[in-house]
């Protein structure tokens, strides 16, 4: 007998909201394949992305990896039922790279179009891994570009954002300090590295939008870039007394802060909506303390904590093909071609 996964429609996902260009093909939640190419040694010498740069290589990239996730799924183009395309949040013009290959292959193949959300994309490619995703559920996002707590209500159409950042995304903090340090790009692993072999507890870096003041009108928002200047002057102020950097215990400390906000937070929003489900996802839910951490708190206050294998936490197109499966399979009508990009779309939109 067949499963439900054979019955399914053939969903393509394509992703270039940033720096990777992704293509995957998804038949229900199973991932038949999952293919990305990264241009961040691109942005490495500017120590963060490039819009311009990005776009360039999205569109370099499109073809192969369109070509090698078919390949791998072991499907032609014409099998495909159904595409899926993130439409925003994310930079302009790599979102309309993205969008614009989908229009085409729409059009040339005669198939329905989703522009979908990416924020919610993240969510969904949990779905992948671990099945149905008990709901409400509360969702930590995490990336270079994002920092957002939502309540998920209805995959497909009810999420609402509870919090976001005000100035850097978590992983942009990391970018910068690691710049600082001399330490390369991206500054998330490198970071997390180092830290292992430093004390979290040798500099009190300050804990952003965590004062009480700031909790009456921030609860649930997040503020690094007061972190990342609080790190800058403590590596002035060492350099000039003379003294040696210790380098590990800057980056223990730093990651100490961002993990205790983010965790903190995240649990607090689970307990004031009365959700036992967190999911984590997002770039930076790869970081080993972010994990580590949330892992304890969940546990002392009975939260389930979901977390996807690091290879789906990244910007992928297997995260936009889910969806799009979740949302063919809810009856949501097509988007169409006349849809456009929108960088700052809201995750309340999950299909435009």
């Amino acid at each position: 007998m067949q499963t439900i996964e054979a019955n399914a429609p053939l969903i393509l996902g394509v992703e270039s909201s940033c720096d990777e260009t992704g293509f995957a093909l998804v038949r229900g939640r199973e991932l038949l394949a999952n293919e990305v190419a990264s241009s961040v040694e691109r942005h490495a010498r500017f120590g963060g992305v490039v819009p311009e740069v990005a776009s360039r290589a999205h569109l370099e990239a499109l073809v192969p990896t369109l070509e090698r996730a078919c390949e791998s799924a072991g499907v032609e183009l014409d099998d495909i039922d159904a595409i899926a395309v993130t439409a925003g949040p994310g930079l302009m013009g790599a979102l309309v790279v993205g969008v614009s290959a989908a229009k085409a292959l729409a059009l040339a193949l005669d198939k329905p179009l989703y522009g979908v959300n990416h924020l919610a994309a993240h969510v969904a490619v949990d779905l992948l891994d671990s099945g149905e995703l008990p709901l409400p559920a509360v969702a930590l996002l995490v990336s270079g570009g994002h920092t957002s707590l939502l309540k998920v209500d209805h995959l497909t159409d009810s999420i609402t954002q509870l919090g976001e950042t005000i100035d850097d995304a978590a992983g942009e903090a990391y970018d910068k300090v690691a710049r600082l340090l001399g330490l390369g790009y991206p500054g998330g692993p490198i970071i997390d590295k180092l830290a292992a072999d430093g004390d979290p507890k040798a500099i009190r870096f300050p804990r952003g939008l965590t004062a009480r003041h700031d909790l009456e009108k921030h609860r649930f928002d997040f503020s690094f870039s007061g972190l990342k200047t609080a790190v800058a002057r403590w590596v002035e102020t060492a350099e000039l007394e003379g003294r040696e950097i210790p380098v590990a215990d800057v980056c223990a400390s730093f990651q100490e802060a961002v993990c205790d906000v983010l965790s903190a937070k995240a649990v607090d929003a689970c307990r004031e909506h009365g959700v036992s489900t967190l999911l984590l996802g997002g770039g930076v839910a790869a970081n080993s303390r972010l994990r580590s951490l949330l892992a304890e708190r969940c546990a002392e206050h009975g939260i389930t904590l979901r977390r996807p294998r690091p290879g789906l936490c990244t910007d992928n197109g297997a995260m936009i093909a889910v969806l799009g499966a979740e949302l063919v399979a809810a009856g949501r009508a097509e988007s169409g071609l006349a849809f456009g990009a929108e960088s700052g779309l809201p995750v309340s939109r999950v299909l435009v």
